[in-house]
């Protein structure tokens, strides 16, 4: 590449950027008549189907934004529609809603009451229990206590009678439990 840059430098003459002269002028008028030239016969042969393409294109937007408007006119109606729809549905949720509230008051109502049954009934159950159980741990400690005293009883008799006192008492005893009658 530098030595075509440099055949091109050695073919300028001294002084000139480029070389600038008859021919170099005389081939850029020629090439600028048919420029000329070319662009009227293209001028010429093309003008009247641009200018139809043109205006088919011009025609098929211009039927797009028409049938655009109509579409937005459509739709317009549509969402007019719809709204109104809306607004009835929100109104019938309204409704459905105010009345689930009060059947809900109403169950809840009779909900609390029988509850408030439940609850009397399980307090008097409750109480019922009690007083058995209170009953049933009188017995138990009654039994307790007579357990104890029993021992007790018999320790202290151990320590302070002596075996043929013991003796005796024992055999007066099963005398006096054979006369009885046994209750069934």
């Amino acid at each position: 590449m530098y030595n075509k840059v440099l055949l091109i430098a050695q073919a300028v003459p001294e002084g000139r950027v480029f070389g600038l002269d008859a021919q170099t002028f005389n081939s850029a008028v020629i090439q600028l008549i048919n420029a000329v030239i070319l662009a009227a016969a293209l001028g010429f042969l093309l003008y009247k189907p641009l200018k139809s393409f043109m205006q088919k294109r011009t025609e098929r937007i211009q039927n797009q934004i028409d049938e655009a408007d109509t579409d937005m006119a459509e739709a317009k109606r549509l969402m007019a529609e719809y709204e109104k729809k809306i607004t009835d549905i929100e109104k019938e949720r309204k409704e459905i809603l105010e009345d689930a509230r009060l059947k809900a008051a109403d169950e809840r109502k009779v909900i609390l009451e029988e509850a408030g049954q439940e609850a009397d009934e399980i307090i008097k159950r409750a109480s019922e229990r009690a007083l058995a159980e209170q009953k049933h741990i009188q017995e138990e400690t009654r039994l307790y206590i007579i357990e104890i005293a029993s021992l007790m009883a018999e320790k202290y008799i151990t320590q302070t009678i002596d075996p043929k006192t013991q003796d005796r008492l024992f055999e007066e005893t099963l005398a006096q439990m054979e006369d009885v009658q046994w209750q069934s």
